[in-house]
């Protein structure tokens, strides 16, 4: 009589990898691996193939088991899988001993991580209609539809820039007798 089944995490359409004990700090893993979140799975084989990191490889692996178990395990299509998630984590940390000046020590962490590739199924996309930029407006029975046509302030007719109030200025609205004073000191009004 052992354990019952765990119920599965993820959906039908998702499969995933873990890698454990990577020899590497999370902080530079997960660079690794925001560089493959959210890209198609072909793409994000390249980019790891041809990226300088060195834990590269060791992702590409990780990735690679995803697709495999995405394929033969649940039955989706390779062609149309993408990186859905890709987190980092802490693992062990191994402790070694550095000799210091005057008889003292001081402490080496050397930390490991693992990677979880969660490879999901791109559904195909539905062909929507298109609706035109331009919708017309909706008729009543009888009453016809207003239409308004705005013009640009270069074929505007001379009548209506006229007509439109001016601005003055502060400087034009000072007192023309301070102006000719000259004392050089500004009035407060």
């Amino acid at each position: 009589m052992g354990k019952p089944a765990r119920k599965r995490s993820l959906s039908d359409a998702e499969a995933k990898a873990i890698g454990r004990n990577i020899r590497t700090s999370p902080r530079k893993l997960n660079l690794v691996a925001q560089s493959i979140r959210g890209q198609t799975a072909e793409a994000a084989l390249a980019t790891l193939t041809f990226s300088p990191k060195r834990i590269a490889h060791t992702v590409r692996k990780v990735l690679e088991s995803a697709i495999a178990n995405a394929e033969n395990n649940h039955d989706l299509d390779v062609d149309s899988l993408f990186v859905s998630e890709a987190s980092v984590g802490k693992n062990l940390t191994m402790k070694r001993f550095h000799a210091r000046a005057r008889g003292r020590g001081a402490r080496i962490e050397k930390p490991f991580s693992q990677v979880t590739i969660v490879v999901a199924e791109r559904e195909a996309e539905k062909p929507t209609p298109k609706k035109s930029a331009k919708s017309a407006p909706a008729e009543t029975e009888g009453e016809p539809a207003e239409k308004t046509s705005r013009k640009s302030p270069k074929t505007a007719p001379a009548e209506a820039k006229s007509a439109a109030p001016k601005k003055t200025s502060k400087k034009s609205a000072k007192p023309a007798a301070a102006k000719k004073a000259g004392t050089g000191k500004k009035e407060k009004a």
